[in-house]
């Protein structure tokens, strides 16, 4: 096998490939990345059995073959060889890897191409496309609100439910729940639902770092879910179980309105949740009233902090208590100027929406205090 290729290019897709090596592998195969030469093109495959992906780099082909390399040391000699082009050869007879970029070459040892267990297209399964821009949204408006708690591997995955032309995403770690919707480009005859491991999640929105909008098609079945582009197939194995009913979770109806500036609000928080944060639950209290919104918290092992920022606020006044960083999180993904938080009582979930945008809820429940 022999064939040369853009340094920046193949770098790309290594980085991405890297992420799917197993870090622990069960067998050392699994710590190799899988190089197809063939047609002009170079096929780089990395799988920890979990999640699996397919890149596509251009390539100029003089002799077709396949290898596997380790994936560590192989992407740690492209990124600093000096020239931007990339010759690799590869010797059947003493199965060693030749990588060579002006003056430089190194040489590998390879694995069995036979070994590696490749990736296989899903070939039957319910199918959309969605575009890459609406995709990337709905993931970065929820996964924050996924649980790391192992003991519950649902809320640590994200609820995909795809019905007619909307997908709707939805995580939660049961204190609080992100809830976003966006349009796809195909029709679902029917209401499908899937959980999708927060870790593909990342890495798909990861991928997707260009803001050039993409056709992106994904295929799903019970226990599998892929994402394909032009250049790039990923595949992952779902959470199985039942997501639960998450509806019953958004409240319908509130006793009290308030209009805060997101900026603003924002720092505010999180000056104040700077005392908070050797507490247990991150505690800050606010209290509502006359315009205001009063933000406190209090340890007796740290100190106090207190600030006051301006509100438009319908409804009696109202003292409660959050968790600050569930509010942080919730106000750095916002993308208006301003937000609408409803309230009922000190005891009873909140809500946060914006004010012209209907397709995204966060939901927040306060933490109880002795006062």
């Amino acid at each position: 096998m022999k064939f040369s290729c853009l340094k920046s290019e193949l770098v790309q897709a290594l980085q991405i490939a890297g992420r799917s090596v197993a870090s622990k592998p069960q067998t050392p195969i699994l710590s190799g990345i899988y190089l197809n030469a063939n047609d002009g093109t170079l096929e780089v495959q990395a799988t920890d059995y979990e999640v699996g992906v397919i890149l596509q780099v251009k390539a100029e082909v003089e002799k077709e073959g396949e290898i596997v390399v380790s994936g560590r040391y192989f992407y740690e000699v492209v990124r600093t060889l000096p020239n931007e082009e990339v010759v690799v050869e590869y010797d059947r007879s003493t199965e060693i890897i030749k990588i060579s970029s002006g003056k430089s070459t190194f040489t590998l040892l390879s694995m069995k191409a036979a070994d590696f267990p490749k990736i296989t297209h899903i070939r039957e399964g319910k199918r959309f496309t969605i575009n890459s821009v609406v995709l990337k949204e709905l993931i970065r408006r929820t996964i924050f609100s996924c649980a790391t708690d192992e003991t519950r591997p649902l809320f640590m995955g994200t609820l995909l439910e795809v019905e007619g032309n909307k997908a709707r995403m939805v995580a939660t770690n049961s204190h609080r729940l992100a809830f976003d919707e966006g349009r796809i480009e195909s029709e679902m005859a029917e209401l499908r639902q899937y959980v999708i491991p927060k870790r593909i999640l990342e890495e798909v929105q990861h991928i997707l770092s260009s803001e050039i909008p993409e056709k992106v098609e994904v295929t799903c079945t019970q226990s599998e879910m892929s994402f394909k582009t032009e250049r790039l197939y990923i595949t992952t194995r779902l959470i199985e179980g039942r997501y639960p009913e998450y509806r019953r979770a958004i409240p319908s109806e509130f006793s009290k309105r308030v209009i805060l500036s997101t900026a603003e609000f924002l720092s505010a928080v999180s000056r104040v949740g700077l005392i908070a944060r050797s507490s247990e639950y991150n505690t800050i209290k606010l209290m509502f009233n006359m315009g205001e919104v009063h933000i406190y918290s209090d340890n007796p092992v740290v100190g106090k902090a207190e600030e006051t920022v301006q509100a438009s606020i319908e409804g009696e006044d109202i003292g409660i208590a959050f968790n600050s960083s569930y509010l942080i999180d919730v106000l750095k993904i916002l993308n208006s100027e301003s937000f609408i938080l409803e309230l009922n009582d000190s005891l009873k979930p909140a809500l946060i929406r914006e004010p012209d945008n209907e397709d995204f809820l966060y939901v927040i429940t306060p933490v109880r205090t002795k006062n």
